[in-house]
């Protein structure tokens, strides 16, 4: 492995999914499918370019600490990491959601904010919520879960949660709706702060082609013009 390389950190699923087409307008195509493939650092169709496959909440980790040059993670994933060492050049707009709270349908949450009680919030985007209710002077107890978060709710576990949202369709199946919206979500570009001063003729060429691709500039297995990065935009209910 060439001590030039350009490390890409993407993780498996929607993430990926929506990145291979920015990747293609930039001019870079994994040779090996991440899905079927077991190697876990995949050469791409430009030299000195690797991908390397890492879970979604590693990548800005990954980042940070000079695992990669650049990745591409969720407001979501970066908001519980905190951003440390990471430039955030460019929202992508691709993988886009809401992070929203969202309760039992029979609960009055806002009848019970308004009266100042103390509410159970289950979430695993603990950071994000703790900021979210501390801003409106709520008082909280967190209650970290990992998987199945409608579920607290239902339970009595807790008397709401703090997850995405993307069409809706889990929370209307579990008898939940959502009652306040915390933030929009979208994937964007990260890049290692020291890696772009001693990169910075191989990355910033790069970065402006993903902001370029972002954009709809480019075409396939071509570099787009570059531009610079745009303003983050929101994400679609």
């Amino acid at each position: 492995m060439s001590t030039r390389s350009i490390r890409i950190a993407l993780s498996k699923g929607r993430i990926y999914d929506e990145t291979v087409p920015l990747l293609a307008r930039v001019g870079i195509r994994a040779q090996e499918d991440p899905e079927t493939s077991r190697r876990l650092v995949i050469p791409t169709s430009r030299r000195g370019i690797e991908l390397i496959i890492v879970r979604a909440s590693d990548t800005p980790t990954y980042v940070q600490h000079g695992g990669a040059d650049l990745g591409i993670a969720g407001r979501d994933v970066l908001v519980e990491h905190g951003g440390e060492g990471l430039y955030q050049p460019v929202d992508l707009g691709i993988a886009a959601c809401r992070m929203m709270v969202a309760a039992r349908r029979e609960f009055d949450y806002r009848l019970a904010v308004r009266q100042g009680a103390r509410l159970r919030v289950a979430t695993k985007y603990v950071r994000a919520a703790r900021e979210h209710f501390a801003a409106k002077g709520v008082h909280v107890d967190i209650i970290r879960l990992y998987g199945s978060m409608e579920l607290a709710p239902i339970v009595g576990l807790a008397d709401a949660i703090v997850d995405l949202v993307s069409s809706g369709r889990t929370l209307r199946a579990n008898n939940l709706v959502a009652v306040e919206d915390v933030m929009p979500v979208s994937a964007r570009l990260v890049v290692n702060q020291a890696a772009l001063k001693t990169k910075r003729a191989t990355l910033q060429p790069l970065i402006d082609a993903f902001a370029a691709a972002a954009d709809g500039g480019g075409r396939p297995g071509k570099p787009g013009k570059p531009r610079k990065p745009r303003k983050p935009r929101k994400a679609a209910r």
